[in-house]
């Protein structure tokens, strides 16, 4: 049980990056649902540049600059020419899985080289990995993951306690208030669409370096729509995106553990337990009262200053 607990954290890393970097987004009141296409774009450019330096860091910038600039297109279409904000992330979707086969197709059956996969093999932290149960499930695991939990608690105290973070949820909020009382919207948009891309584009080379290190066609298949759900399960929550995408993680895995118990159990029917909870999930949020649980009040519309 340990063994497959450590192994619901690994396979929910992905969607831990994309579903933090989406709900950064929706918090400044920009709904981007090019996830998936980001994550494509940051798996291709972080496994060509992997493969190419065979640094681990250049692969991880590349690919966080991959996601940063597919954001950034949608920053550009949204918050300056106030564009359709659905239409462009669908667009960028589609964009980003073109971008990703155009891209990958020279690298298909390509693996990562060894002193990448040596750099992000397992590493247990001294002590917190003693621990019993505990340990073997969060303390043993690779750099990307400790990565993860850093990232979470980081955004977590960044929104909750302090002041930028405060203004960001105000933007959120209120466009137009927050434009009276002297937040530059505009300038908040696009930084919180941009980090957040960025952390899409680490999700997807989580999965192009580490947990598929062979390039092959559609790598994220489908985990980009699936963080766009998490964000609500978690109610914009970084703390609870970890334990959503953890949970998604072992979802998604939960095939391979029936099959490793002789459960038979078609393989098709279990790949749709996670797009069926995530409908769940959909269709459950509308029934959501409590206001922590809402989402931002402006979240997709435009902002026109001049109509405030």
């Amino acid at each position: 049980m340990v063994e497959f607990l450590a192994a619901c954290v690994v396979a929910g890393t992905p969607l831990v990056f994309a579903t933090v970097g989406e709900l950064i987004t929706e918090k400044s009141g920009s709904m981007n649902l090019g996830v998936e296409g980001m994550m494509l774009m940051g798996a291709v450019m972080g496994f060509l540049a992997g493969i190419n330096t065979y640094n681990p860091g250049v692969a991880l910038l590349a690919a966080a600059l991959a996601g940063a600039a597919g954001a950034l297109i949608f920053g550009f279409l949204t918050v300056t020419l106030r564009a359709n904000q659905v239409v462009c992330g669908l667009t960028l979707t589609i964009f980003g899985t073109g971008f990703a086969q155009f891209v990958g197709e020279p690298l298909l059956g390509s693996s990562v080289p060894s002193d990448i996969t040596s750099f992000f093999s397992k590493l247990s932290i001294p002590l917190l990995g003693d621990i019993p149960v505990i340990g073997p499930i969060f303390f043993q695991q690779d750099i990307f993951v400790y990565i993860s939990y850093i990232v979470c608690a980081l955004v977590a105290v960044y929104m909750y306690k302090t002041r930028i973070g405060m203004n960001l949820k105000a933007v959120g909020e209120s466009n137009a208030a927050a434009d009276a009382s002297g937040i530059n919207v505009a300038l908040y948009k696009y930084i919180h669409i941009l980090i957040g891309g960025a952390l899409c584009g680490l999700g997807g080379a989580y999965l192009s370096l580490v947990r598929m290190p062979i390039w092959q066609e559609n790598i994220v298949n489908g985990r980009g729509w699936i963080a766009v759900a998490l964000v609500i399960f978690v109610a914009w929550n970084p703390i609870k995106g970890f334990f959503g995408g953890a949970l998604f993680g072992g979802l998604s895995i939960l095939g391979l553990k029936l099959q490793a118990m002789g459960v038979g159990v078609s393989q098709y029917l279990v790949d749709m337990i996670p797009y069926i909870a995530t409908i769940l999930i959909v269709i459950f949020s509308t029934y959501k009262k409590k206001k922590e649980s809402q989402p931002p009040a402006d979240l997709g519309n435009n902002y026109f200053r001049e109509e405030r």
